[in-house]
């Protein structure tokens, strides 16, 4: 029997690869029309980067995405650019980056397989289903083909699934653990329900930054689906350039990616909008996951107390109880969520690196690095604000 021939390919731009093709590997359980696990992946939501000129040219971000084809069809894909920069990664390599250059080398461009600008952990390497182990060698292989091919110094795959992670590991790969801040749903039917579960000190303390919060003096809306409006996009383009400007420099998005993405994912967004005195002042912006709830981004341009607990923080606790969602997962870092409900859990990425010497010096570092983040967790997670269960309870 004939081993299977696998062919590899880098496409230029998702318009190249078809979108049931790719959707396929990326969200075979969304098929019947129903929600995918997260929309990151999804054709439309890349495509709608690409579009709207976020990601190409003269954003250090240059899809080469990657599909593996068997017998003419396509079996997995991953979301793959050359970067020219470390910057919308969320797992940092600045340090990686100026230690290689200062010994001599050549760090950037490097390849990313990963979601531009996207903090949410999800499968990276993607397989229609039961293909998953040769489908991930596949994709690696290219990647790390590509890679030397072109003498890049490395491959990054970011925010991957523990899944991809302990394969990733098993092929060789270089296993890195971060952590982030997720809240998780304990079957709870109201935010009362959930706040019954703290103690009552940070009880107390959440209950007045609500009300704090929803004193501000106007109304706060949970928008979705075709009740996203052109106004509300308008507005929230002003609170995302403010924030952008403030912790960027320069917003990743472009303006032209709010229209885009209304367009193909308006079901898969939440927008929750305050508003005062007939003028839209702040907004969070969330995307919708079959089983999850993902803060993305927040902007305002009027500031009041504790308003940006309520729209990031406790409106997605509500929407994902009055859901049934599993887990809302706020974003990177920021211990301020910690007394807010949201635990601290570990984060993965996969990282291939060319120089052997250069590889085992961040082997070292990632080995001290994962224990001192498992530590991290731990500490964190005693000094959350749950009621201590005792064994009268």
């Amino acid at each position: 029997m004939r081993e299977p021939r696998i062919e590899i390919t880098a496409a230029g731009s998702l318009a190249d690869i078809p979108a049931a093709d790719w959707d396929a590997c990326a969200c075979p359980e969304a098929a019947d029309g129903s929600r995918p696990e997260d929309p990151f992946t999804t054709h439309r939501f890349l495509r709608a980067l690409e579009v709207s000129r976020s990601v190409g040219t003269g954003t250090g971000w240059q899809p080469r995405h990657l599909t593996a084809a068997m017998d003419g069809q396509i079996i997995a894909a991953a979301p793959m650019y050359a970067k020219g920069h470390s910057q919308g990664e969320y797992i940092f390599d600045h340090s990686w980056a100026h230690a290689y250059e200062r010994a001599g080398g050549r760090y950037y461009p490097k390849l990313q397989i990963a979601v531009p600008f996207t903090p949410a952990t999800g499968r990276r390497l993607l397989t229609r289903p039961g293909l998953e182990e040769m489908g991930q060698a596949a994709l690696v292989q290219g990647a790390v083909q590509v890679a030397s091919e072109n003498r890049l110094s490395s491959v990054h795959i970011t925010f991957c699934t523990a899944a991809e992670a302990q394969a990733g590991d098993a092929m060789g790969l270089l296993h890195r653990v971060t952590d982030q801040f997720h809240w998780e749903n304990r079957g709870y039917d109201s935010f009362d329900a959930f706040l019954s579960d703290l103690s009552s000190r940070k009880r107390k303390n959440i209950r007045k930054e609500r009300a704090t919060a929803q004193a501000f003096g106007g109304r706060i809306v949970q928008l979705t689906g075709d009740e996203i409006l052109p106004e509300h996009w308008d507005a929230f383009w002003r609170f995302y350039q403010n924030t952008g400007a403030r912790k960027w420099g320069t917003p990743y998005l472009t303006r032209a990616f709010f229209d885009a993405a209304q367009e193909t994912l308006r079901d898969d967004m939440l927008l929750v909008l305050a508003e005062r005195n007939g003028r839209w002042v702040a907004g969070a912006l969330n995307f919708i996951g079959r089983s999850r709830l993902y803060g993305r981004y927040w902007g305002c341009v009027e500031d009041h107390p504790c308003l940006h607990f309520e729209l990031c923080y406790y409106q997605a606790i509500d929407y994902a109880i009055a859901h049934g969602l599993d887990t809302v997962e706020a974003g990177a870092q920021g211990q301020h969520k910690l007394a807010r409900g949201y635990l601290p859990v570990q984060c993965h990425s996969l990282h291939w690196v060319a120089d052997a010497g250069f590889r085992d010096a961040i082997d070292q570092y990632l080995r001290a690095e994962r224990a001192a983040v498992d530590e991290e967790i731990e500490v964190l997670t005693s000094y959350g604000p749950f009621r201590k269960v005792t064994s009268e309870d």
